[in-house]
């Protein structure tokens, strides 16, 4: 048995039909792995989104796309109790080249681990790997119960990383894996009806799924400047609050301190109510999504000025 199949192996790779068959077989194996056909729900989603929310994770996950865009950051929403660490592994493949933040709700907090998959982590950017894994999560703490506002803090510190130059500058260049699965098809049918067809029609469908990727990155622009200005808004209140609380606590408050409080409560109160004109306006209507953003930076210069 052995030697009948060694022989026909042999006769198989001895003619120039045989040789095309294995090609064949080789490049599918190759796109079926790159592709991610052995990939967990997590890696899957992360080849082509920024955001995954494990199953029971409330969250809005388109609104969330627009407020990362197109940075090179991963966020994975675990549910209570999951290992974050194993949750980093998982996506290591998916999200190479990118700071990766798993985040787990425990009560009033978030458990988080960061997982900054930079090119040379191990090697000569191990310490800014560090630095971007420990600068990521701060500040999510505040915002438990409104993961679309922790996200924000999130791609605030991001963009506070890249400014810092511990994280390289530009924007995620998303390659569908549609077009390798069809590939992988194309080459395991190629010795019946030909390789070629199948090949252009899956690299046809990777430039259409690219393309009305980069029209919706378009249109998301304006959505995206909303998303920035209310997370480093979030920020300022933050800040306030350390200050507001402080105050609270002492027994005798001048009448500056108590300026100030008054001042902090009206600008959060206004705040509540911007959050929940951004999440009903519609992303398409340009002059609603304007009238936001000025709106944003007059809320930033109130918190400005309360803080000196």
């Amino acid at each position: 048995m052995k030697k009948s199949l060694r022989g026909w192996l042999g006769a198989l790779v001895s003619t120039p039909f045989g040789l095309a068959v294995l090609a064949c077989l080789v490049l599918a194996a190759w796109a079926l792995w790159t592709g991610g056909v052995l990939d967990g729900p997590a890696a899957r989603q992360v080849r082509t989104s920024s955001v995954y929310a494990a199953p029971g994770v409330d969250l809005d996950r388109a609104a969330a796309e627009r407020i990362i865009g197109n940075r090179r950051l991963v966020v994975l929403l675990l549910e209570p109790g999951a290992d974050l660490r194993d949750g980093c592994r998982q996506v290591r493949r998916a999200a190479e080249g990118n700071v990766v933040l798993v985040m787990s709700p425990d009560g009033d907090d978030y458990d988080t681990w960061g997982c900054a998959l930079l090119p040379g982590r191990d090697d000569e950017n191990f310490g800014r790997a560090v630095v971007a894994e420990t600068i990521i999560s701060r500040g999510v703490d505040s915002f438990t119960d409104r993961p679309l506002d922790a996200l924000k803090v999130v791609t605030v510190n991001y963009d506070l990383l890249v400014k810092a130059g511990t994280v390289p500058d530009g924007t995620r260049t998303i390659s569908p894996s549609l077009p390798r699965f069809l590939l992988a098809g194309a080459a395991i049918v190629a010795v019946v009806i030909g390789s070629a067809a199948i090949y252009v029609a899956g690299r046809r469908a990777g430039r259409l799924a690219a393309a009305r990727r980069h029209r919706r990155d378009e249109h998301a622009d304006a959505s995206s400047a909303l998303g920035a200005g209310a997370a480093v808004l979030a920020q300022q209140i933050i800040d306030l609050d350390k200050r507001y609380a402080a105050t609270r606590r002492r027994s005798g408050v001048t009448d500056v301190e108590k300026d100030f409080g008054r001042r902090y409560l009206e600008l959060t109160s206004d705040y509540a109510g911007l959050l929940d004109r951004i999440e009903t306006v519609d992303a398409s209507d340009d002059a609603a999504v304007r009238q936001l953003i000025g709106h944003v930076d007059e809320l930033s210069q109130r918190a400005t000025q309360a803080s000196r």
